[in-house]
């Protein structure tokens, strides 16, 4: 099907130019405005260097939950602005900048200090952007409807981390996040399902599937190894011999026992280590696996050779 080729209803010509400074479309022949108010989608201005970049940019940056303000609040500079004002000028200057800071509510006051230690705490857990902000969102909520008075701000923190790395599917233990914060897991713990009840955030109980790549990392398992654990742990999830364990000792005890099956032995104590368990754990779960799935002959045989 040909394309229908525009004319000018004027004089019938079908050569136009479009006036970008107008946002106007005219014939070249009688000079009839066949369109008008266009909007103009190219770039405003070219850049060749940073500054140029930094000093024509009239948006800033998108709004974001980690901060108070949501990334879009002024400040009244001190400083370079100050030159060429008079003494009684300067004070008032100063004076401005200091009632600028001071006049703001108890939230966004607690929401300054809290949001930057969020920050500072997800950086140290190196947590992705999205489960930063799931967490800056979830303790603003908890901040707005009062769940913070009474309890320490790090433990909300806290929480509200472990509550948004549990959301996104992230594993991140709350003996990690106790660590990064210096608090007990109890206390965290006890918080966490505070801050879900009051919020009425549903979260799923966790899978040992999803500890089992980050622990096969760090104890650096090959592909192989990996694969076999995942192969263990679907069999064991289906004979619902998980349930009521700890997904981190479950997830554990599966790489232990695919490491020997591959032949890459590894110690119960450096699998411990790395799933924050203790190694009578382990043993408990490995021999759980070994009964109920029947891996007890795989094992000798590799054991004896």
């Amino acid at each position: 099907m040909k394309k229908r080729k525009l004319r000018c209803p004027v004089c019938g010509a079908s050569d136009f130019f479009y006036d970008r400074a107008r946002g106007e479309v005219i014939c070249r022949k009688c000079g009839s405005v066949m369109e008008e108010r266009l909007i103009d989608f190219s770039q405003e201005w070219r850049e060749f260097d940073f500054e140029q970049k930094e000093s024509r940019r009239r948006a800033g940056s998108p709004l974001t939950p980690t901060r108070h303000d949501k990334g879009v609040s002024t400040m009244v500079g001190i400083g370079a602005d100050m030159k060429g004002l008079s003494v009684a000028d300067r004070r008032k200057y100063l004076r401005i900048a200091k009632w600028q800071t001071r006049i703001s509510t108890a939230i966004e006051r607690n929401l300054k200090f809290a949001l930057t230690d969020l920050r500072r705490s997800a950086s140290v857990l190196k947590l992705p952007e999205s489960v930063e902000k799931e967490a800056a969102r979830i303790y603003e909520q908890a901040a707005r409807k009062g769940l913070v008075r009474g309890r320490s701000m790090e433990s909300v923190v806290a929480g509200a981390i472990y509550a948004a790395c549990r959301i996104n599917n992230v594993p991140r233990t709350l003996g990690e996040i106790s660590l990064a914060f210096g608090l007990d897991k109890k206390e965290i713990g006890k918080t966490y399902r505070f801050i879900c009840r009051q919020l009425g955030i549903r979260i799923l109980p966790t899978s040992p599937l999803d500890y089992i790549y980050r622990f096969s990392n760090e104890l650096g398992l090959s592909p192989q190894t990996t694969t076999k654990a995942i192969e263990i742990l679907k069999k064991a999830l289906k004979k619902e011999i998980t349930s009521g364990k700890g997904p981190m000792g479950i997830a554990a005890a599966s790489l232990y026992v695919a490491a020997l099956l591959t032949g890459e032995k590894k110690t119960q104590r450096e699998v411990a280590d790395v799933a924050g368990v203790t190694e009578v754990t382990i043993r408990n779960r490995y021999k759980e696996l070994l009964e109920q799935l029947g891996l007890e002959d795989k094992v000798k045989e590799v054991k004896e050779k």
